[in-house]
């Protein structure tokens, strides 16, 4: 199973993005989808995740700015990011919760980090 993160970039404060993520591979159901974030200095921190039947999770500094979404069909979970200020400036990392079997368990996987940069 491969995550393959995109739409990373610079861009100005107040500005958007949007971060794509699609999962490859052995893949026979995902179960939560989310994205982390990482500053230098800091643990890998949640920004927001999204279960299968569609519930989303939010960290506090993101709520009404970031929106959450996947595409079922196309494995692929993406994070709207809009008003962006500095304090969002971080490398983003996809996650995925995937069984690759029916009879297969759960498992953790990683995408490989996309920089954010917010310049004011």
């Amino acid at each position: 199973v491969q995550l393959q993160a995109s739409g990373g970039g610079l861009v100005q404060v107040g500005g958007s993005l949007r971060l794509s993520c699609a999962v490859s591979g052995s893949v026979f159901a995902i179960q939560n989808m989310g994205w982390y974030s990482r500053t230098p200095g800091r643990q890998r921190e949640l920004v927001a995740r999204i279960i299968s039947g569609g519930s989303t999770d939010y960290a506090d500094s993101v709520k009404g700015r970031f929106t959450i979404s996947r595409d079922n069909a196309k494995n692929t979970v993406y994070l709207e990011m809009s008003s962006l200020i500095p304090e969002d400036t971080a490398v983003y990392y996809c996650n995925a919760v995937v069984r690759s079997g029916p009879l297969r368990p759960f498992y953790d996987y990683w995408g490989q980090g996309t920089l954010v940069t917010v310049s004011s």
